[in-house]
């Protein structure tokens, strides 16, 4: 496997998990403190911690301390893994497509073929 792919599926397996997938769509909408996004997602604080490692581990969230409080952790989404999924779920689709053109002009041919013989 390439550095890439394995990368890539670090990247979807970190997605895999639901509650890691909720924290994600959460901080889609904007940057959001650890207990904030327990709350949301109906976790325990320890339960978020381990996800949260998880994503930032994946390099999907990033995380700053907060303003006015040091101990305050404030989580954000990372928009480059995330073009990565969807760059490789284009070139996915691109193939598919193409696919799906061959066969329809192979039935097309045939079809065609078949009503002259």
């Amino acid at each position: 496997m390439t550095t890439d792919t394995l990368h890539l599926t670090g990247l979807l397996r970190a997605l895999a998990d639901p509650v890691r997938a909720r924290v994600v769509e959460e901080l889609a909408r904007g940057p959001q403190p650890a207990g904030e996004l327990a709350r949301i997602v109906g976790v325990s604080a320890p339960t978020m911690s381990k996800h949260l490692r998880t994503l930032l581990a994946a390099g999907l969230v990033a995380d700053a301390r907060g303003e006015g409080d040091a101990r305050l952790r404030v989580f954000r989404l990372d928009g480059g893994p995330v073009d990565e999924v969807r760059a490789w779920l284009d070139r996915v689709q691109t193939g598919w497509d193409e696919q799906l053109e061959a066969y329809r002009r192979h039935v097309e041919l045939r079809t065609t073929t078949g009503a002259d013989g």
